[in-house]
């Protein structure tokens, strides 16, 4: 909103007023009109800017019986914590709408706790989604801390920096990881892990009292290399290795075990672990993730998912 003109930003200050008694105060088109002195059709107008603005958030906010037994039966097959199912979009079934939204439901909750929390993300599209549906709050008692480096190799930022871009919403103390996502050599990744406030940023993720991570698959359309940490050589190399998926850069097989390869020695990102008392929340849909998501369940890598129903019904497929 920081680019539009006075006189367009007072016009979506009229439509946040229009959309806020239309949606929340339940006013009818015509009592929205009279409140703001305006016609009934500037009143449409006005609800319409809000909702094309992305002024409105929508939560469903029903209990989808399939969905529900889908997220029981992934619960007692992989002894999750905690598992969310939302309906699948038909048109995309990689969309990342259902999940963005309930993702970021679960996520407030926390945020809105008292109690002062740590919270540890990784990065990717789909947190980044989530992130973006979260409304503007006030976190001081929370610390929010970023489990892999925000630097492309080149030293430029990367685009899916979770911790920043939230923190920026929530107002909260947040601890950026000032690194590349992966060192050129060891010896690079030992000098800088040894940063005292590298060291610091490590300690505390690992401490977290929930983790945030998206879950990325292998291939020509792995996001290690789309998003250019890896080059193709170095991902046809993953995928001979077995390789399945990956978590914050961690990669790993089809048994959701990591590999021992000269990638993952290079990875700078807090070490996967999982507390069976604070969960470890893997947020992914879509065809393309199913088997990352699946040897990440087998592996415990994750103790707890948020996905949609075309993905949890490919994914107990897999185990028949």
């Amino acid at each position: 909103m920081d680019n539009k003109s006075n006189s367009e930003l007072a016009r979506l200050e009229d439509a946040a007023r229009a959309a806020w008694l239309y949606y929340v105060a339940k006013n009818t088109q015509d009592e929205i009109a009279q409140k703001l002195e305006v016609s009934r059709q500037s009143a449409q107008r006005l609800v319409a800017l809000a909702v094309s603005e992305g002024l409105i958030k929508v939560r469903l906010d029903h209990p989808i019986s399939r969905c529900m037994e889908l997220a029981e039966q992934l619960k007692l097959q992989f002894n999750l914590l905690e598992c969310e199912i939302v309906p699948s979009d038909p048109a995309d079934q990689s969309s990342t709408h259902g999940i963005a939204q309930t993702s970021a439901a679960v996520l407030e909750r926390y945020l809105k706790s008292d109690t002062p929390k740590t919270l540890a993300f990784g990065t990717g599209r789909a947190l980044k989604a989530c992130i973006d549906e979260l409304p503007s709050m006030q976190c001081p008692q929370h610390k929010i801390v970023s489990l892999l480096g925000n630097m492309m190799s080149d030293g430029s930022a990367s685009a899916f920096d979770i911790v920043v871009s939230m923190a920026n919403r929530v107002q909260a103390k947040h601890y950026p990881m000032p690194l590349p996502v992966i060192a050129h050599s060891v010896a690079e990744k030992q000098l800088l892990h040894g940063i005292t406030p590298v060291k610091s940023i490590l300690a505390l993720a690992q401490q977290a009292d929930a983790t945030f991570v998206g879950v990325g698959q292998m291939g020509d359309n792995s996001p290690l290399m789309i998003d250019g940490f890896i080059d193709q050589a170095k991902a046809n190399e993953l995928v001979s290795d077995n390789a399945a998926g990956e978590i914050i850069s961690w990669v790993y097989d089809q048994q959701g075990q990591l590999i021992k390869n000269a990638i993952n020695e290079l990875v700078m990102s807090v070490p996967l672990q999982i507390n069976a008392n604070k969960p470890v929340y893997g947020i992914a849909a879509g065809q393309h993730k199913v088997n990352a998501i699946y040897a990440a369940l087998k592996g415990g890598l994750i103790n707890s998912l948020i996905t949609n129903e075309y993905t949890a019904e490919q994914i107990l497929q897999k185990i028949k």
